[in-house]
């Protein structure tokens, strides 16, 4: 196999040692990464761990952020007994059984007991009911991890008995300190580019990315020790990189980042889908932030859109909430459908230009302030001031609306939002036009 992926050399180095992840797997809280939000200093879940007064908790978050490796310290921390549990293997009796145990220990030696139980979505409503007689009671602590949304997942009587802590997925910064903590448990060196591909490609996940990294040092070292002076220490390579992660690096700089993602908005702007989907595929490819990409359609759906198509903006921030709920690789499936819903939509862009003529009027022409009946009228004096007295009210009139003037006397009649006649927006441009038929008011209106 001398040409496969990892060479026979670096195969072997791979088979005669832990996995890297388990070697590095932090035993205290200072060595977690990622998790300062949760247990930096004086953060609360740190506060009861260091104090051993944990209630239950539920740990929430993406894989690779490290529930179980805080389960694990939580153990060192405690003087209670630790009991472990995955909710894919076991069962009622499993949980019955560490109920007894835990029942012996309180009443033998007064210690308290610790379940963590892994994967707690993986329970049923049936398996989840038999631990919570002893959660409640406090006979056991509970320590549950869940990769999915405990709100769906876990049974609210058992949820409302715990507190919910989400972990985040690791972001590039706290990718690279973990990248570099490896190379120097390893004694190797790597080139910059070489840990910036890996952090790009972390994907939240740090377990994938130590998994990665191992392949990376196994190639450095295999590449070192053919070297025909036999004392070069190993480096990683973007080509080592590269090959672990089974990725091409692209050459991605600063000028192109900006120049990338000018050409995704001029050609969601423009309307082609598939320009749109190209430059989307180019930005992931190069390890773009998603976020910053749903940002830029968020923009967009108002700035280019509008109410030519309402749901656009939607759409964008439903693509949002899915980076954040559900990450690369699967994510890239809600920007693509963001994309070709915001590219084949009506365009209008009346809306980024009514608020720019709005605000140049703000600024511009003096104001003699809000109209008196447009001012609150529920204080007691109110109408002795005249405050709230010719108001209309819109409902009273069988169409809803009515017409009155809603701003001072000197930007009445100003006009900042024009709709195009492109989609929605068309709609509401003949809404607007019959309103703007009744806009003079009757001598009775007046009365």
């Amino acid at each position: 196999m001398a040409d496969d992926l990892f060479g026979a050399a670096a195969e072997e180095q791979l088979s005669r040692r832990a996995p890297l992840a388990d070697r590095l797997r932090p035993r205290t809280l200072d060595d977690i990464v990622g998790q300062d939000h949760l247990i930096g200093p004086e953060q609360p879940l740190r506060v009861l761990i260091e104090s051993d007064t944990l209630s239950s908790v539920i740990l929430w978050g993406p894989p690779g952020t490290g529930k179980t490796t805080l389960a694990r310290v939580i153990a060192g921390h405690t003087s209670k007994a630790f009991e472990t549990l995955s909710a894919v293997t076991a069962g009622v009796k499993d949980v019955r059984e560490v109920v007894a145990r835990a029942e012996q220990r309180l009443g033998e030696r007064g210690q308290g007991t610790i379940l963590f139980l892994d994967e707690v979505h993986r329970f049923n409503k049936a398996q989840q009911d038999a631990l919570l007689p002893s959660v409640e009671s406090g006979l056991l602590t509970l320590v549950g991890a869940t990769t999915e949304n405990p709100y769906f997942e876990v049974n609210p009587p058992l949820l409302s008995r715990s507190t919910l802590f989400r972990l985040r997925a690791l972001d590039p910064v706290a990718a690279r300190d973990l990248i570099g903590r490896a190379l120097a448990a390893e004694g190797v060196d790597a080139d910059e580019d070489a840990v910036e591909h890996l952090a790009s490609r972390a994907n939240g996940d740090g377990r994938h990315t130590l998994t990665s990294l191992e392949v990376a040092v196994a190639l450095a070292r295999q590449r070192a020790g053919q070297d025909p002076a036999g004392d070069a220490r190993a480096r990683v390579s973007l080509a080592d990189a590269e090959a672990a992660l089974g990725t091409k690096a692209m050459r991605y700089g600063r000028d192109d980042h900006y120049d990338v993602i000018s050409a995704f908005i001029k050609s969601i702007r423009g309307s082609d889908p598939d320009a749109g989907l190209y430059w989307l595929a180019t930005m992931l490819e190069a390890g773009e932030d998603p976020r910053f990409i749903v940002r830029r359609l968020i923009i967009l759906a108002s700035e280019d859109i509008g109410e030519a198509d309402p749901m656009s903006l939607v759409v964008a921030v439903a693509a949002a909430q899915a980076v954040e709920h559900v990450g690369l690789p699967e994510a890239q499936l809600n920007l693509s459908q963001a994309v070709i819903h915001l590219a084949t939509a009506p365009k209008s862009n009346r809306a980024t230009t009514a608020i720019g003529a709005a605000l140049a009027d703000v600024r511009d022409r003096p104001s003699s302030g809000v109209p008196a009946h447009l001012r609150d009228g529920h204080y007691q004096g109110a109408a002795k001031l005249g405050h709230g007295v010719g108001y209309r009210y819109p409902h009273d009139d069988p169409s809803g609306w009515v017409p009155q003037e809603y701003r001072p006397p000197e930007v009445a009649g100003r006009r900042y939002y024009e709709p195009t006649d492109r989609g929605h927006e068309a709609r509401i441009a003949d809404r607007m036009r019959a309103r703007n038929d009744r806009s003079t008011p009757t001598p009775d209106e007046l009365a």
